[in-house]
C-alpha cells in the first residue's frame, strides 16, 4: 500500500511551535518521509538541526516565499 504524503504546514508559526510539531510527527514515525512548509529562517533551521540530531537527512527547497523540508529516514 503506498504511504499517503502529508505535508506539515507550519507556515506562520513561531519558534518553537513548527519544531514542536516535527518532534511530534517523528516521535510517530521512525522512518519515511516527512515534509514540513515553512516561511522564517529560524524555523527552517531549528528543524533542520533537530532532523540531524535525530540522523534524518535534509532537503530544503524554496517554495515561493515559503520553503519546502524534506525529512528522509
Amino acid at each position: 500500500m503506498k504511504e499517503i504524503e502529508e505535508v506539515i504546514d507550519a507556515r506562520g508559526l513561531l519558534c518553537p511551535e513548527p519544531v514542536l510539531m516535527v518532534k511530534r510527527k517523528m516521535e510517530k514515525r521512525s522512518e519515511g518521509t516527512i515534509k514540513v512548509l515553512v516561511n522564517t529562517a529560524p524555523a527552517r533551521e531549528n528543524i533542520s538541526r533537530l532532523a540531524r540530531n535525530q540522523g534524518w537527512q535534509i532537503t530544503i527547497a524554496a517554495a515561493g516565499e515559503d520553503c519546502l523540508i524534506t525529512l528522509v529516514k
